[in-house]
């Protein structure tokens, strides 16, 4: 695996605009090694455009977009230390799998064997041979990946890749940028949905309107997530009292009168809580908005979350690019 200054993703006050449209605006954020980053956002948020500019493809009006430090361009080998996949069918329907990337070969400076190498290790070895234009979305999306790796690289930009994945397919996606990860490349995944990548990423990066809105492990992201305790007792205004005793932020019927939302502390410590205090608990359950809702509130401008600028990272069209 050719090392690319260690792999990290540098994006650095990125801002593009078209004419009067500012499609990236003023974006900042680190994506570090080892780990599968979520790059996300609604569609037309600035991903594609922030990946096609940290690849060369597109100026950006100011700003930088590095990769182990330096410019897309100025690296010595690209295709080997860089491998991106920004368009699943980017290929001729007459052409088979083994000969679409053996086409490459040369072009990434790897012998033809790697191009069976690589149909082996996405699962398309046994359709080495067919056209292209007869698979599904779904193949030419694990075509598409095959690409990405022929020149074993550092870094994998991946712009949606689970689209057109079955659920089988998207449960050995997830494992293999897991195996990537872990191998100590920098894996940033695009996505318009949190749902369909949250089980694969360890950080997150989302835009909105081309700016950011929050960077974080999916852990500091899920803190987000308003997470309390729903309570319900015997005795109401005696729980209440005992809970807050605890220095936890308890009130009665945010959503029903007979129920306490209790914050800052988890269903297990109320439920220590209520043993000591002789509570008797009728109801006792975590609860949370959902990562969905809380991602939605981001991108539409109702959370007021701070984005973390530590975490590993985020990272848009004259003649039509989508942004």
């Amino acid at each position: 695996m050719t090392q690319t200054n260690n792999g990290v993703i540098e994006i650095n006050n990125l801002t593009k605009n078209f004419g009067t449209v500012a499609a990236v605006k003023d974006l900042t954020f680190t994506v570090e090694p080892g780990h599968v980053t979520g790059f996300l956002g609604p569609n037309g948020a600035g991903k594609t455009t922030t990946l096609r500019m940290l690849l060369g493809l597109v100026r950006p009006t100011a700003g930088t977009a590095l990769i182990g430090g330096r410019a897309y361009q100025d690296l010595a080998a690209p295709m080997r230390e860089v491998g991106a996949a920004l368009e699943a069918a980017s290929f001729h329907p007459g052409r088979s799998a083994i000969n679409h990337l053996k086409m490459l070969t040369p072009i990434v400076g790897v012998p033809d064997k790697r191009a069976e190498e690589v149909l082996g290790l996405v699962g398309l070895a046994d359709v080495a041979s067919r056209r292209v234009g007869g698979f599904s979305l779904g193949m030419r999306q694990r075509l598409a990946l095959a690409g990405t790796l022929l020149g074993d690289p550092q870094v994998l930009l991946l712009d949606e890749p689970a689209n057109g994945l079955d659920p089988e397919g998207i449960a050995w996606l997830r494992q293999f940028l897991r195996m990537l990860a872990s191998e100590g490349r920098t894996v940033l995944v695009s996505s318009h949905m949190l749902s369909e990548v949250r089980q694969t990423v360890d950080e997150v990066v989302i835009i909105s309107r081309g700016e950011l809105v929050h960077a974080s492990s999916l852990k500091g992201l899920a803190q987000l997530a308003d997470p309390h305790v729903l309570v319900r007792a015997g005795h109401l205004e005696g729980a209440h009292a005992a809970f807050a005793s605890e220095g936890w932020d308890v009130r009665i019927g945010e959503k029903e009168p007979d129920q306490l939302t209790i914050r800052g502390a988890s269903a297990a410590h109320v439920g220590a809580a209520a043993l000591r205090h002789q509570i008797e608990l009728h109801e006792l359950v975590d609860a949370d908005e959902g990562l969905e809702a809380t991602f939605l509130k981001l991108v539409n401008g109702q959370h007021t979350a701070q984005p973390v600028p530590t975490a590993a990272v985020p990272t848009g069209n004259p003649e039509g690019e989508q942004l």
